[in-house]
């Protein structure tokens, strides 16, 4: 047994380990922010998050470019991604804003951990479950993805760091986002997904130069240009919402037609058109 395990091991590809070596430093940012959150150094607390939103991003995506996607990556990603976007969001506005605030504070911690925890299972399942939280469609989350969710729940503090005003660490309006967040992580809200996004062909090299232009005001205004990525980002639910009951609509309409001419509907139409029911059918979410 160990002789064949460690056969195992030597016999590992390294495109199996790039992508759980971008999760470790995504897991060592959210870690590193605690520390900088207990020595009151509030800006390095954000930016450690931040850099651990954007190697999240990076790590499923090389893994799948790579096809070096594995089961321990991702269980490695979702407990990573509870660190960094759900513990240390919620401690550093502890530490910032809520320490006095007694039980009141602990408790929206709680809350926080607790709503990312059951965000990440919720994903995680996803794909095996049949039922009316299943990813019906790869354009489309079931609720706000973890970094994002991280992102509303810090923005009071974001806000603090560009105008130094009192009333953002007020834990009254601290109260509000970081409810706000952790409600959105685990509603049935459809949100985009950007993966099956593409750019057309005239559009490559102006979406390069937007690109360049975003990373440059990152760099330079780094609170500013958050705060309105994050506005830009909530503004898109709407259209998201619309855009999830047009497919719906649609993938229903073939699957009544699909039944007309006695066909059997498969795959991706028929679990949407589930979902769609169970959408109408479901009791609102107190979410």
């Amino acid at each position: 047994m160990d002789v064949r395990r460690r056969q195992r091991l030597r016999g590992l590809h390294i495109n199996r380990i790039i992508p759980n070596v971008l999760t470790l430093l995504a897991l060592a940012a959210g870690l590193s922010s605690l520390r900088f959150a207990l020595h009151g150094a509030w800006e390095p607390a954000v930016l450690a998050v931040l850099v651990a939103g954007v190697l999240d991003g990076l790590d499923g995506r090389i893994a799948r470019i790579l096809k070096g996607a594995s089961k321990f990556g991702a269980e490695l990603d979702s407990l990573s991604d509870f660190m960094c976007f759900g513990v240390a969001p919620a401690f550093v506005l502890y530490l910032w804003a809520l320490d006095e605030a007694g039980r009141f504070g602990w408790s929206l911690v709680l809350v926080v951990c607790i709503c990312c925890a059951l965000r990440l299972a919720r994903f995680n399942t996803a794909d095996d479950a049949d039922d009316d939280i299943a990813l019906v469609d790869r354009s489309f989350f079931v609720g706000v993805p973890s970094p994002a969710g991280a992102g509303i729940v810090l923005l009071p503090l974001i806000l603090w760091l560009q105008t130094e005003a009192d009333l953002f660490r007020h834990p009254a309006v601290v109260a509000v986002f970081m409810l706000a967040g952790a409600g959105l992580m685990v509603s049935r809200l459809r949100t985009f997904s950007f993966k099956k996004m593409r750019i057309p062909e005239g559009w490559v090299l102006i979406t390069m130069l937007s690109v360049g232009l975003y990373l440059a005001l990152l760099v330079s205004t780094p609170w500013t240009t958050l705060t309105f990525s994050l506005i830009a980002y909530v503004a898109t639910f709407p259209f998201s919402v619309r855009a999830y009951a047009r497919l719906s609509r649609r993938r229903l309409e073939a699957l009544a037609a699909a039944e007309a001419s006695g066909a059997q509907p498969t795959g991706a139409d028929a679990a949407t058109a589930m979902a769609a029911e169970d959408e109408r059918t479901a009791p609102p979410s107190p979410a």
